[in-house]
């Protein structure tokens, strides 16, 4: 059985990331390297990626499509990514046709992500 256990998110500065998702996602999260931080969401692991700072020679680019994460408190982590400066946010939650109440957002680094309440999380199996 293969189990996913980590997400890479590129970033270019891994301190503003650091503080950015710890902040987000109420996870203070551990650096294990210079340049990776990170956070342990349910035994899935997403990795804060800053290949410059781990001394890697190229530029971390953003994920092309979006990593969904799920919370307890929709409101509370909407009013939060409105705060932290995400490089676009919608502009309400919404209720998705699939049920999912959620926001979608983009990270100060331009990585995509959808920030969905835990009780409307539709994984397709119903």
């Amino acid at each position: 059985m293969a189990r996913l256990y980590r997400v890479i998110l590129p970033v270019t500065d891994i301190e503003k990331a650091a503080l950015f998702y710890a902040s987000l996602l109420e996870l203070p999260g551990k650096r294990v390297s210079p340049g990776r931080h990170y956070f342990d969401c349910g035994g899935t692991i997403l990795a804060c990626f800053d290949p410059r700072a781990d001394g890697d020679d190229f530029d971390a680019t953003p994920n092309p499509q979006y990593i969904y994460l799920s919370v307890t408190d929709l409101d509370a982590a909407f009013v939060r990514a409105r705060a932290l400066g995400c490089a676009e946010l919608e502009e309400a939650i919404a209720t998705r046709p699939w049920r999912e109440r959620s926001f979608y957002a983009r990270d100060p680094f331009g990585n995509p992500i959808c920030i969905v309440d835990e009780k409307t999380v539709f994984t397709g199996r119903s």
